[in-house]
């Protein structure tokens, strides 16, 4: 028998023999659907919308949409505001479960209670998932807005960092990355909704903000390059919400539509993702691949459309 056959059969043979033991001890099995990916870095864009999108604008962005998968026609929740949406992305739900639905949401300060709270007083979130089913794991969040941070369980991350620019922020997610090459790094980028703000969604001072967030997560990835962590990285880039005018919150397909582009291992190429893709699908999506049980209270799915078919 040659012995790659040799090899695989015993791999296969270990596979299984894990699957029992851990099953019998009552353990997870925490095996990733895909093997390949060894970290995970999440950008987020406070207000790109998938309006931001021109055929000539970002062109960091626009190669990983042809070497990756994407659509532009992902959704967030209602309202159109920022922590609503940030929450959804990362605790798997909506704000009818985890009862965020304002800016001024704290853990003793809401309209409606979340259907389950940790220790933290707060819906769970993908850092806790990871933490509790890979506590190994080293876990960062660098944020430019200050609110994302109270969005964080802080005792299970290694990292919570608030940043006040979008540079600044990107060049302390550049050293992060080369010194501890986090497990899970999720960035957040604050810019692009100053300037819907400041000058209107679609304005040019606008489009020019989301140019220089894509050359920011150009230096990302870069950096993600430098550490030699580029073959076993899955970015993923996405946002809360767009705008109409100079503001968001309401109920238009511009402040609703976002991006959800993803690269890396197992990722299909060029792949155009034609299922609906909810924001509260990104944390389900990261817990899919790490391999993680979700929260029974979650409602996003992993977007294996996303992925090359095994």
């Amino acid at each position: 028998m040659p012995d790659s056959t040799l090899h695989s059969r015993m791999r296969s043979f270990l596979h299984v023999l894990f699957l029992v033991f851990t099953a019998a001890a009552g353990l997870p099995a925490v095996i990733g659907a895909v093997p390949a990916v060894e970290h995970v870095v999440v950008i987020g864009c406070d207000g790109m919308g998938s309006l931001a999108f021109t055929e000539t604008n970002a062109p960091v962005l626009h190669r990983l949409m042809r070497e990756g998968a994407h659509t532009l026609r992902a959704r967030g929740v209602m309202p159109t505001s920022s922590a609503p949406n940030w929450a959804s992305m990362i605790m798997g739900a909506g704000p009818e479960q985890h009862g965020i639905t304002s800016n001024d949401w704290r853990t003793n300060k809401f309209e409606i209670p979340a259907l389950e709270v940790g220790p933290e007083g707060m819906f769970p979130t993908i850092f806790r998932v990871i933490r509790e089913q890979k506590p190994g794991a080293h876990i960062a969040c660098l944020h430019d807005w200050d609110g994302f941070g109270r969005l964080v369980e802080r005792g299970r991350v290694d990292h919570l960092e608030h940043v006040k620019d979008a540079i600044e922020t990107a060049g302390k997610a550049d050293q992060y990355i080369r010194r501890h090459k986090p497990t899970f790094l999720f960035i957040h980028f604050d810019g692009v909704d100053h300037a819907g703000h400041a000058f209107g969604w679609r304005s040019p001072t606008y489009f020019k903000s989301v140019e220089l967030v894509d050359s920011l997560i150009g230096d990302v990835l870069k950096a993600i390059a430098d550490a030699g962590m580029g073959d076993k990285t899955l970015v993923l880039i996405t946002a809360d919400h767009g705008g109409i005018g100079t503001k968001h919150g309401g109920a238009t397909l511009e402040e609703l539509e976002i991006p959800w582009i993803i690269h890396g291992p197992g990722v299909a190429k060029g792949k155009v993702i034609g299922s609906p893709v909810n924001t509260y699908d990104t944390a389900a999506t990261i817990a899919w691949v790490f391999g993680l049980k979700p929260p029974a209270v979650w409602i996003g799915k992993p977007v294996t459309d996303a992925f090359i078919a095994r």
